[in-house]
């Protein structure tokens, strides 16, 4: 029996430079439109590029192409027309009904597009969404099960686990939705200041460590849910040589991306929120302490888009005015997290930050030591620039691959940290409570503000008149 091809996982796929050094290169692969410097592939017509994807008896790519070519691929054409070609290609290579071609032949290929098949619908399930791609699946593989019974079990096996991914991705976002809708802006018209609070952050948990646990829980659970290709999709451009048609221009599919950059949004409004609300200052002060402990503890987990989130919320306008408040505030620790998360230098110590709970993942002995959660706003603006850097074709019409490595290279590392599991305890009350909370809009948090302290120039005082005003109607 031919053993399948092996599968290394993430983190060993890319080398430090960023290109693959052992990449299977034929004689012909020169030839045949693919353009190799130091045995790096740099460029190549798409079509070339297409037919390096697929396996024959000799030969099965790389898994750093694979997952490359998969991810920029789109940039060119829709995956349902890439999988048309796969499959036509798969077809070729297995000429069942040519008479001499031994069977042989067909069970040392199967298994290679079997896997190939299964690197796909494993590392790009929501592709297979569109039911053009799962129909060309379903033929391809029953093709494959056909000419053997061994495979038979195997084809199942890769749709039974596709289509769970699938029916989760689903769940997911329906609870999603129905979270959205409990937690929208209730909270908005704020006619007086509440004299109580019926609950607040501190009441619902007051161990900031154990909220800095609830709050990764939520990062690891929405990072999870993003696809790699959302990276790209959210960038697709109309391709030169494509007509004018934009290949993702009539639905970007980037839901689980902009449902986790929204979770950021809430959670500094939740901040800014639980800072405001308080009537008494010494409460205000005290809340504010809470939440530098909670960062300081994100940031000792490698949590630090929950942490940027919180220093985010403390530095909003109507939170950042409340002078006799931080008057209360011991600062020292807050100072200590600006400076980590501090934007000068192109975030210059956050980085050095990162690249060491990166560093720290990489030989980590348990869960809790691989956590890395990267400021993702800032991971998605540095996806972009190296798109928008360079050209997707040179001028020779070839496919700019080199410039796809380093794509690759950035989300197969973020495709590392999204796959660990949370070691810490689920709280579904303290959890409840930081998804569905309503938090103040923009102008109910400067109306809560100046009640707590009032304005201090005319600019603040003609702002308090109309929030009043408004509201009162």
């Amino acid at each position: 029996q031919e053993r399948m091809p092996q599968t290394p996982p993430f983190a060993a796929m890319f080398d430090s430079s960023g290109y693959n050094r052992n990449l299977y290169q034929s004689k012909e692969d020169n030839c045949g439109g693919l353009y190799y410097h130091d045995n790096n592939l740099l460029s190549g017509s798409l079509e070339a590029l297409i037919q390096h994807l697929v396996p024959n008896v000799d030969y099965y790519p790389d898994r750093t192409y694979i997952f490359t070519f998969l991810l920029s691929s789109r940039l060119f054409m829709h995956p349902y027309e890439l999988m048309a070609k796969v499959c036509h290609l798969c077809l070729e290579q297995q000429r069942v009904s040519e008479p001499g071609l031994d069977k042989n032949r067909i069970r040392k290929v199967a298994p290679k597009i079997l896997q190939l098949l299964t690197e796909w619908t494993e590392t790009f399930p929501y592709d297979f969404r569109d039911e053009r791609m799962m129909r060309n699946l379903k033929e391809l593989a029953q093709r494959i099960a056909s000419g053997d019974e061994m495979y038979r079990k195997n084809v199942q096996q890769l749709l039974q686990n596709l289509i769970r991914k699938l029916a989760t991705v689903s769940q997911y976002e329906e609870v999603l939705a129905k979270i959205n809708a409990t937690s929208t802006d209730r909270l908005t018209v704020l006619k007086t200041k509440p004299q109580s609070i019926q609950r607040d952050i501190i009441t619902v948990c007051n161990d900031p460590y154990v909220l800095a646990q609830q709050l990764t829980h939520i990062e690891l659970e929405r990072l999870n849910y993003i696809g790699p290709e959302e990276f790209v999709q959210a960038f697709v451009q109309k391709d030169p040589l494509d007509n004018d048609k934009s290949c993702y221009g009539d639905r970007k599919k980037t839901r689980n991306l902009e449902a986790y950059v929204e979770w950021f949004n809430r959670l500094s409004y939740l901040v800014a929120t639980e800072i405001c609300m308080p009537v008494k200052k010494k409460h205000r002060a005290r809340v504010i302490e809470y939440f530098i402990d909670v960062a300081r503890e994100c940031f000792n987990i490698g949590n630090f888009n929950s942490l940027m989130a919180i220093i985010s919320g403390m530095n909003m306008s109507p939170v950042s005015r409340l002078k006799k408040t931080w008057a209360k505030v011991k600062t020292a620790k807050f100072d200590i997290l600006e400076h980590q998360m501090d934007p000068s230098s192109n975030f210059y110590n956050y980085r050095t930050a990162l690249r060491g709970a990166a560093q720290r993942s990489l030989t980590a002995h348990s869960n809790r030591e691989k956590i890395v959660i990267p400021f993702f706003s800032l991971l998605i603006k540095d996806i972009y620039f190296l798109n928008e850097g360079c050209a997707n074709r040179l001028p020779n019409g070839h496919v700019n691959f080199e410039k796809f490595w380093e794509l690759a290279k950035q989300v197969s590392e973020f495709m590392t940290w999204k796959q660990v599991d949370c070691p810490f305890e689920r709280d579904r009350k303290i959890l409840q409570y930081l998804l569905t909370v309503p938090v103040f809009s923009d102008d109910a948090l400067y109306l809560a503000s100046y009640e707590s302290e009032s304005p201090e120039n005319h600019i603040e005082k003609d702002r308090w008149k109309t929030l009043r005003f408004v509201s009162e109607v």
